[in-house]
């Protein structure tokens, strides 16, 4: 298959190497990775099976477009998501080939991992718990009458390990009804005693992310593991509905098994509890180079498990102006089962 590639990660997995100015070339047996005078040493020193090329700064497709005319190729492969409509006509208005559009096809190369890639989300999701740790003793002796604003700059270093590591995302920290929201920003509200906290967050190890969501009772005693105890019984019940319906989609997810019925294994578990209505996101996504990939775990997809996929499984419940809870592992499939990486 002969295509061309921008996103850096799809470009990183290709060659080893990537920046935010490139473009590779996959053209019959030949590899061309293009970029300008600024990362030419390093492109020379780190890319392997493919040959670094300058591009032309005053016109970055010039040098893409000899290559694809020399190769006389007839057809060449792109994913839409990564091209602006006035990049991808500057490339291709030039050229008299076929161009075929496949979305999310370095993803679909990538979903399952080898075991130098299982290897290494392994160490991100130890170096990601050992985080949550360190950010839960930070709490017990400096967080409280701290803002969600204040905890989430806290995290951030924490998780980066104070400029050691890459952040998969920014962190979420969130309290009380501001974690009802799956995706909540930083308020100014203020950490108290007793007060539920979730915390989503991640690192990168070697460009592989690790992703996890704890949520506790912030008190003296807290810990981010995942049998949290509330002193309110509606908040008690809820949360450990959330992890029945983890503990059923991990115990349904293996090799061979629709990633649907992974989602509907938790759903059930929430749906018959009478909380259905306030679980409203898919139940998990894979896990890699990129922090959301494939395949994707949600009532509609079609994705089917295979031995290696790596995906996260994170149900939640989300009660508007109450509180929300979600507990998330990152998984890696196998064939009787999933091993939780944490």
């Amino acid at each position: 298959m002969n295509y061309i590639l921008k996103d850096e990660n799809a470009v990183y997995y290709e060659c080893g190497f990537s920046c935010d100015n490139e473009i590779f070339l996959r053209l019959g047996s030949e590899a061309f990775f293009l970029t300008d005078s600024r990362y030419l040493t390093e492109a020379r020193e780190f890319i392997k099976d493919a040959e670094v090329v300058l591009m032309d700064r005053r016109d970055p497709f010039k040098v893409a477009r000899e290559l694809i005319r020399k190769s006389h190729i007839k057809s060449l492969v792109y994913n839409p998501l990564e091209w602006s409509v006035d990049e991808f006509e500057k490339l291709s208005s030039k050229l008299s080939i076929s161009f075929k559009k496949s979305i999310n096809f370095s993803q679909k190369k990538r979903i399952i991992k080898d075991e130098k890639e299982l290897d290494i989300l392994r160490t991100a999701a130890i170096l990601g718990a050992k985080a949550f740790d360190n950010f839960a003793k930070y709490i017990t002796t400096d967080g409280f009458g701290l803002s969600e604003k204040r905890l989430f700059n806290v995290a951030q270093n924490v998780f980066g390990d104070y400029g050691e590591l890459e952040l998969s995302f920014a962190p979420i920290v969130a309290f009380d009804e501001n974690a009802a929201k799956p995706h909540a920003l930083p308020s100014s509200k203020i950490l108290e005693q007793d007060m539920l906290l979730l915390l989503d967050a991640g690192v990168k190890y070697k460009r592989y992310c690790s992703d996890r969501t704890r949520t506790a009772c912030a008190d003296e005693f807290l810990k981010f593991d995942k049998f949290a105890k509330f002193k309110n019984s509606k908040i008690q019940k809820v949360y450990d509905t959330v992890r029945f319906a983890q503990e059923a989609s991990i115990k349904k997810a293996r090799a061979g098994v629709a990633a649907s019925e992974i989602d509907k294994a938790g759903r059930d578990v929430i749906e018959k509890a009478g909380y259905g209505d306030f679980f409203i996101h898919s139940t998990g996504h894979g896990v890699g180079l990129d922090i959301h990939e494939l395949p994707v775990i949600g009532a509609r997809s079609k994705d089917v498990i295979k031995e290696n996929m790596v995906f996260t499984i994170e149900p939640g419940i989300y009660i508007p102006n109450e509180f929300g809870i979600r507990i998330e592992d990152t998984v890696i499939a196998k064939e009787n089962g999933v091993e939780v990486i944490g």
